[in-house]
């Protein structure tokens, strides 16, 4: 049966999407089988970089270059993007020798890009060329070539680049995910190149940046344990830190440790004090312990709160799970 009128064909709206993300999602797979030696000289070259990666291309792979350079600046690797036609008006002067330049064309002959490139074996900067023909211009007068090429686009009409430049998008990714493993390149280095993100907060953030100074609950270790319900109530951080005539943490006391003291002894509870049933050595860190690390400890030893003390285990502040959560916001 045809389908006449647009709403017959809405009605196969979601046929038609899944038709297209079937036909991406094999472009990518197929991309593992054109994988060779020269993507592996080609993440060498960028690895053995001193300069910058400088991403170019022309309409859809100009666009798709862009986001190659973002994702690789991101990882570690410096890079940016450069449009061949501004090239001429006085954006050549950003490159050097040192440079490496990945030039992304699909067909590997796109006319403005190909202009460009006898400036650049002038100037002895090595050229990465990713297009869908090993045998076009591009990958003849690169160093290497990375060869993108999908059998057919998602488009109906076999026209509009859809699969070709989600194929090219993943083989950059796969390009930066290959320089990050090279790199070894850690969550700590994410985060500085991220730094307003979750993560680069966690990263980045220490106890020092979030703890809490003011209205401490401290006790001494020998008051009675009535006594420090009501303190440990009016410090609002269900715990309660009793340190010495120093200021030096001796134990801790939990809304926890008070309810099962208080089942155990019922009523003798009210005899006896914060040491009988007190931590002692309880978990503590430094001013500048990464709030990353204090979540680990947290969630390792299964508790809401650490100490913050300095070299000689003075108490001067408490971070609390609430204060962490808080960078997730």
């Amino acid at each position: 049966m045809t389908l006449t009128t647009p709403e017959e064909r809405i009605a196969l709206a979601a046929e038609y999407a899944r038709r297209c993300l079937i036909d991406e999602a094999k472009a990518i797979q197929d991309l593992t089988l054109q994988l060779d030696d020269n993507f592996r000289r080609a993440v060498s070259l960028m690895y053995h970089c001193r300069g910058k990666i400088i991403v170019t291309g022309v309409g859809k792979s100009g666009n798709i270059g862009a986001k190659i350079a973002g994702t690789l600046a991101s990882t570690g690797t410096p890079a940016f993007f450069i449009n061949p036609l501004d090239a001429y008006h006085g954006d050549l002067g950003v490159m050097t020798p040192d440079d490496v330049v990945l030039a992304i064309s699909n067909s590997g002959q796109t006319d403005e890009l190909l202009r460009f490139i006898p400036i650049l074996l002038h100037m002895n900067v090595p050229i990465i060329g990713m297009s869908r023909n090993p045998k076009s211009l591009l990958a003849k007068y690169s160093n290497t070539h990375i060869k993108v090429w999908v059998d057919h686009e998602a488009c109906p009409l076999n026209l509009a680049p859809t699969s070709s430049t989600t194929a090219a998008l993943a083989m950059g990714d796969a390009l930066a995910i290959a320089l990050m493993q090279v790199r070894d390149f850690r969550p700590r280095d994410f985060a500085q190149f991220h730094p307003g993100g979750e993560l680069g907060k966690r990263l980045l953030t220490t106890a020092e940046d979030v703890m809490r100074t003011d209205d401490m609950p401290v006790i001494p270790d020998d008051m009675h344990l009535g006594d420090a319900i009501i303190e440990v109530s009016k410090g609002k951080l269900g715990l309660g830190v009793s340190t010495d005539d120093k200021g030096r943490i001796i134990g801790i006391i939990t809304d926890g440790d008070i309810r099962r003291a208080m089942e155990r002894w019922r009523a003798e509870f009210f005899d006896h004090t914060v040491a009988d049933i007190m931590t002692r050595h309880p978990k503590t860190v430094a001013p500048n312990t990464k709030i990353s690390e204090i979540q680990h400890i947290m969630h390792q030893h299964k508790i809401h709160s650490v100490l913050v003390c300095d070299d000689d285990n003075k108490l001067i502040g408490i971070v609390d799970s609430y204060a962490t959560t808080l960078l997730n916001a």
